[in-house]
């Protein structure tokens, strides 16, 4: 999720929509250095990259929200990503499952409160079938024992599921539905799937565009703002697709 919208050749265009602008008041980010600031794009910058950071959607997730629901409070965003990892990376004792542990610690000073975990992952998982294969049963534990750490049973986790890379780079990329079914298949309470297969990608024919990183956050805010309000009736087999 450490965002490649208006990524080319390595080098951002700097391009900030409107629904990814900052909000001074109500919009901000943990840093690398764990200090809150105001939350800018690129919003995983020194986290995850330094030169080839873009547009994700995390701040088009944060406006959407506060927009459907100006009384929502100030969004605390706590950027944990680390590109090109497989899902056998994320577990106990490893340095991108353990600091990701510790941010969200870090978050809960002068009383913050964890509201979910958005998770946009797999792309490495879909080269190898022997990792598609395995990928739902280590994403589950990988919630689960998230969940453990963060004391935090119940704790909403939105899944995108991935996008099928555009020809001819869907060579590299073969075992996409595998990894698609694996994230579809995820059965576990309020985990919310978030479907991005229709989604405009740029010139590479993996990464999400400017725009289609904005409809991705948009959906993504949709669906949490459904868990807000039904709660665990929310239906966690349901994939959310919806036109933004």
């Amino acid at each position: 999720m450490a965002g490649q919208g208006g990524v080319h050749n390595f080098t951002w265009d700097g391009v900030i929509p409107r629904e990814c602008q900052p909000n001074s008041n109500n919009i901000l980010r943990l840093s690398v250095t764990t200090k809150w600031e105001i939350a800018h794009e690129p919003l995983n910058y020194a986290v995850d990259c330094l030169h080839n950071c873009g547009v994700g959607p995390g701040m088009a997730f944060a406006n959407a929200i506060l927009k459907q629901d100006p009384n929502f409070g100030v969004i605390g965003l706590v950027p944990c990503s680390k590109s090109g990892t497989g899902i056998h990376t994320w577990i106990r004792g490893n340095m991108p499952y353990d600091q990701l542990i510790s941010r969200a610690k870090f978050s809960l000073k002068h009383g913050g409160t964890i509201r979910g975990l958005l998770w946009f992952h797999g792309e490495s998982d879909t080269k190898d079938k022997y990792t598609a294969r395995y990928y739902k049963a280590k994403v589950m534990k990988f919630i689960q024992d998230l969940r453990d750490d963060l004391k935090s049973p119940l704790l909403p986790v939105i899944v995108v599921v991935l996008r099928y890379p555009k020809e001819p780079f869907d060579r590299k990329f073969k075992f996409v539905n595998v990894v698609r079914q694996a994230q579809m298949d995820i059965d576990l309470p309020n985990v919310i799937k978030v479907d991005a297969n229709d989604l405009p990608v740029e010139s590479d024919g993996l990464h999400l565009t400017t725009q289609g990183q904005i409809q991705l956050g948009n959906r993504m805010a949709q669906a949490f703002l459904n868990t807000k309000f039904q709660s665990l009736k929310y239906d966690s087999n349901k994939i959310y697709h919806m036109n933004s």
